[in-house]
């Protein structure tokens, strides 16, 4: 059997060529780090995760955490090492972030049916094709692949958080917990003032942004919109989004602050903590100036900084079909953000469900359909017929999932009801012979 050609060994590429070499279908991965690297990567490891280090909430009420379990269940090489390197996070599923891309760049290169290449590629290569370079594709290739879907060129500007030491912060003025004492207490709290705040906040809405060819507020996605947009919106909008001090009393003076900035653990160690909603594009020295304004972060120590880099994707509805091939060229399949799927979570779904396709196309049995009642399906459906006037990255919900037959009372009941539905599906899915070939 010829080799399926992999281009990117971020989520969705590492898990679309793990789906495929554990059903005998052998893989050339192509990968242009650390060769040429992109505005945002920092490490050589697969699968980096160059924003936040959450994958977000791990619960069946919430749709993000339908579709890790749905991953899970249906043998996800990229669910199993975030497992494997889960960090102290709440309700959340948080990682260690090297650990994990370790992990994932072991299992992959020690697979004898993938072949790594670490080469930039900048036109389709002959048979089949994932391309899951994702939304920071080369120059080169997202031109190639812009004249072969025959689109304009799409974007928006995607934002990273800054990380900080445990030792440099302040725990004097800080304290440990989780919003409403959920689970263990795991986030660290940094408390403000109103005066505090509002002091901050003039700074924040002032500093100098760096330079960003193109960049204005309205290419942000909303998903990851720069602290310092957001609070241009308003005085009290970060009080109302990451800053809010709602569920989280200060053991200090026995109150609710006024706001609360929020640091999760980013290593296994506990040694490094991002800031929690604090994607700016800010210039180095001004993160520096205004954070350092934030009581427990006066002497912090930054080891990364914020940055910001454009998102590139396609307008997938008319273009993709539900299970991301290209309908022009149904051998050229597309995976990750650069379908128009938003989240670490969302990337890898996609790998998944293209490679499961083409694995069984390429081993003859029939499709694997999952159908709108499973996040997954839902999200394939989505990227490929909503919203065709207006099409958005977007974020598994239970607003794209098929809804009961059933009333269920309580929003919570019938999110869980939707997702115990969905996976009973994904467990008969399961008895099918693409399973049963795994190896």
């Amino acid at each position: 059997m010829n080799p399926v050609t992999v281009i990117g060994a971020g989520l969705a590429g590492s898990e679309a060529a793990w789906q495929l070499a554990i059903r005998g279908i052998p893989v050339k991965l192509i990968e242009m780090r650390p060769g040429r690297s992109t505005p945002a990567h920092v490490s050589p490891w697969f699968a980096e995760l160059v924003c936040s280090n959450s994958l977000r909430s791990d619960e069946l009420t919430n749709a993000v955490g339908l579709l890790k379990e749905e991953l899970r269940r249906l043998g996800s090489l990229i669910m199993a090492c975030a497992d494997e390197h889960r960090v102290a996070a709440g309700g959340a599923l948080a990682v260690d972030r090297e650990g994990f891309a370790r992990a994932v760049t072991e299992k992959i290169r020690n697979h004898p049916l993938i072949q790594v290449l670490e080469q930039e590629v900048t036109d389709f290569p002959e048979g089949e094709v994932v391309v899951a370079t994702g939304p920071l594709t080369s120059d080169a290739f997202a031109e190639t692949i812009l004249k072969r879907t025959g689109q304009e060129g799409l974007h928006f500007y995607d934002a990273v958080a800054p990380i900080v030491t445990l030792e440099s912060v302040d725990m004097d003025s800080a304290f440990r917990a989780s919003r409403y004492d959920k689970g263990t207490a795991d986030y660290i709290n940094c408390p403000m003032t109103e005066e505090e705040y509002l002091a901050f906040w003039q700074e924040l809405c002032q500093a100098r942004q760096a330079e960003v060819h193109g960049f204005d507020d309205a290419g942000v996605f909303e998903g990851c919109m720069p602290v310092e947009v957001m609070a241009r919106r308003g005085v009290d909008t970060l009080r109302y989004g990451p800053l809010k001090p709602v569920g989280l009393r200060d053991p200090h003076t026995g109150k609710e602050p006024y706001a609360v900035v929020q640091l999760r653990q980013d290593n296994a160690e506990g040694t490094l903590f991002n800031l929690v909603g604090f994607q700016t594009h800010l210039a180095f020295g001004e993160q520096r100036r205004v954070f350092s304004m934030i009581p427990a972060l006066k002497e912090a120590e930054f080891v990364r900084y914020g940055v910001m880099h454009r998102n590139t994707y396609l307008q997938s509805p008319g273009c993709l079909d539900r299970y991301y091939r290209l309908m022009a060229e149904p051998r050229i399949t597309f995976a990750g953000q650069i379908t128009g799927v938003e989240g670490y979570v969302e990337s890898c779904a996609s790998g998944m469900l293209a490679s499961l396709e083409l694995a069984a196309r390429l081993l003859g049995l029939p499709p694997v359909d999952f159908s709108q009642q499973t996040a997954i399906g839902a999200l394939g459906l989505y990227v490929s017929h909503g919203s065709v006037g207006d099409f958005q990255p977007m974020n598994v919900n239970f607003g794209i999932i098929a809804p009961l037959d059933q009333r269920v009372r309580g929003k919570r009941n019938k999110n869980l009801a939707i997702s115990q539905r969905s996976l009973r599906e994904i467990d008969e899915r399961r008895k099918g012979e693409l399973w049963q070939c795994v190896s």
